[in-house]
């Protein structure tokens, strides 16, 4: 059992019950939807909430079999979802080459076993492309870190086409604001911080304007 799955156990109790609907990304308009797997998703909205430009964050689970999977699904592995998180952002404040970076720069892209304290194929990290244009950038982006060699390892984040993305459970979503102690201790606990800061050095967290 991962950290995160422990303290659910002990602090949350029960899972929430309720319809979940699987879909693909409908922006708003005036929005455009980037769709990053990195490891736990409360981390992730934590990450990308604080970048201008972004309007909106959504937990949820994609790139598996399951139609509508649930939380203990997806953790217990088999399934082939990742947990991952839309981030709606204002193409006109922001763009999708400036997420990637932000992105880059707060995983471990170099980890195929999961990210942190938390190991599966659910923790993976992976970059879901919702068009053709977005899957360009990714692989150009991707190409550009790997031609730089400002990683010692090999980069194993896979660029894929975006599939059916299910919002996690409602207890899930804004989790660091709603239980911020909660969050913090899970968090530091998990190491996440210091392996980004020991992988990117100054260039830990770019992009992200707190924690």
């Amino acid at each position: 059992m991962n950290l995160r799955s422990l303290w659910n156990g002990l602090f949350t109790g029960i899972l929430l019950s309720g319809a979940v609907v699987a879909t693909h990304p409908a922006a708003a308009k005036g929005e455009a939807i980037a769709t990053f797997a990195g490891g736990c998703f409360w981390c992730v909205e934590s990450d990308f909430d604080t970048v201008k430009g972004v309007k909106k964050t959504i937990s949820g689970y994609t790139g598996g079999l399951l139609r509508n999977p649930t939380y203990k699904q997806v953790v217990a592995g088999g399934t082939g979802h990742l947990e991952a998180v839309q981030i709606h952002y204002d193409p006109q404040v922001t763009s999708y080459e400036k997420l990637l970076d932000v992105f880059w720069h707060s995983v471990d892209p170099t980890d195929a076993g999961g990210q942190f304290c938390d190991r599966g194929a659910s923790y993976a990290t992976a970059i879901f492309a919702n068009s053709p244009e977005q899957k360009k950038i990714a692989e150009k982006s991707k190409a550009a870190l790997v031609k730089s060699g400002a990683l010692k390892k090999p980069i194993v984040t896979p660029v894929v086409a975006a599939s059916t993305f299910t919002p996690a459970e409602g207890y899930h979503q804004d989790y660091y604001t709603k239980n911020p102690l909660r969050y913090r201790f899970y968090r530091t606990s998990c190491g996440r911080d210091r392996r980004i800061k020991a992988l990117w050095g100054e260039d830990a967290h770019r992009g992200i304007e707190k924690h």
